[in-house]
């Protein structure tokens, strides 16, 4: 079977590596790259199965220029909320395709210890579960595959721990503690969950691979950009330079803001993520502790 990804960033290329272990995959991206399997975009879409890791914020503007429904499965490995509009990237991909034809990729997995073939369990979710279990079949050995149903558990828990994980660069960078780093994440999950149910989530996904496992991973791990944007913040620079130095897309960045906008919409109590918005615009990552410190 052949599969066609698109993006080749670190995680689509590790994805790519991962599913060359069994199967014919080809890879594009706009930017060539020497990578086995590069592929042109015509060849890639021909491919009954896709999958797309570009960022979430390009992802509308790339489907609209790009993209025409002829009946593939798509598994979606971004994770991320468009900020312009406050949308999921379900409610973006149906727009152009039938909800069925859709999988989510969810759980702790960074791009390098994949390309190791290190091992990891990661969550496929769709209302079809045909979907589903036909994208798991292309995973190695050393990735085992859970199926779910709920595709806004995948999509909350994944595109929610990423401001998390910026608060624990924060909270790290500022040698608050082991202690302090652990409060961090209990309360993020806690954050997380509330903010998911809200949307239909169910509580389930948060207390496995696709909430806990990947925040676990995000939040504490210098392999994670986002945590390295609070080590960043913690260090006083600018996001402006750090996003320079870091010459990779930080998803929470533009999630947190995402985040911000929902909150106030549907008056969603997410003390951590606002404080995280906040500490982007310029406050003082010590007067925020201060601030989160008081809160009932």
């Amino acid at each position: 079977m052949k599969i066609g990804v698109i993006g080749a960033g670190k995680w689509g290329q590790a994805l790519h590596y991962a599913f060359l272990k069994n199967h014919k995959s080809i890879i594009y991206s706009r930017t060539p790259k020497d990578i086995e399997g590069f592929s042109t975009l015509e060849e890639v879409l021909k491919c009954d199965h896709l999958v797309f890791a570009l960022p979430a914020q390009v992802v509308r503007e790339w489907l609209e220029q790009n993209f025409t429904n002829n009946g593939q499965r798509v598994l979606v490995a971004a994770k991320g909320i468009e900020v312009s509009s406050g949308k999921f990237l379900n409610e973006i991909f149906k727009e152009h395709l039938n909800s069925e034809q859709i999988s989510f990729l969810s759980g702790p997995s960074f791009a390098a210890e994949v390309i190791k073939s290190l091992p990891t369990a990661l969550v496929i979710s769709s209302t079809l579960k045909e979907c589903a279990s036909s994208f798991s079949t292309f995973f190695p050995d050393f990735i085992k595959t859970y199926i779910s149903s709920d595709i806004a558990g995948a999509e909350i828990s994944g595109a929610y721990k990423n401001v998390i994980a910026i608060a624990g660069g924060i909270c790290d960078g500022l040698n608050l503690g082991a202690n302090a780093r652990a409060s961090l994440i209990a309360r993020g999950l806690v954050e997380m969950a509330r903010f998911g149910e809200a949307f239909g989530a169910s509580k389930d996904s948060f207390l496995g691979l696709s909430g806990a496992g990947d925040l676990f991973l995000s939040a504490s791990s210098k392999l994670s950009r986002n945590y390295r944007v609070g080590l960043g913040i913690a260090q006083e620079k600018s996001l402006e330079e750090i996003l320079l130095e870091l010459k990779e897309v930080a998803e929470g960045v533009y999630t947190a803001r995402a985040i911000e906008k929902l909150r106030l919409k549907h008056q969603i109590y997410t003390p951590i993520a606002s404080e995280v918005v906040k500490m982007l615009d310029g406050k003082s990552p010590l007067q925020s502790l201060k601030d989160l410190l008081s809160q009932k």
